[in-house]
């Protein structure tokens, strides 16, 4: 099992930028693939981006293509979230993702606030 622990959350006024890390706890890191999720007040949990065991693939959301982008570092463990252009609409407590290659199980962070004010 994978513990992950999120960081970077804030609130911030529309146009600005954050930068959100996910640390996971387990060596093995590098065998996960990453991803990222957020829950608007009043909505289901969705989808915002994901990243490759190596790093070499990504992929988004629409809603948030062009603006944010999705990392990791192996050596550190870690995945990241740049995220730019930030709109009132991408307040939501954002979620770290970890899917383990071969049974598929998922393992979630605890969760960081991002509000954004107009």
């Amino acid at each position: 099992q994978v513990q992950l622990v999120e960081s970077g959350g804030g609130l911030v006024q529309a146009g600005g930028s954050l930068r959100l890390s996910c640390a996971a706890s387990k060596r093995t890191f590098s065998t996960y693939t990453m991803g990222w999720f957020r829950r608007a007040p009043g909505k289901e949990r969705e989808f915002v981006a994901t990243i490759s065991r190596s790093g070499g693939s990504t992929s988004y959301a629409e809603s948030v293509k062009g603006r944010f982008t999705i990392s990791r570092d192996n050596t550190k463990n870690t995945v990241y979230l740049q995220m730019n252009s930030l709109k009132p609409e991408d307040t939501a407590v954002y979620y770290c993702n970890a899917r383990a290659t071969l049974t598929s199980s998922d393992y979630w962070g605890q969760g960081t606030q991002v509000t954004v004010s107009s």
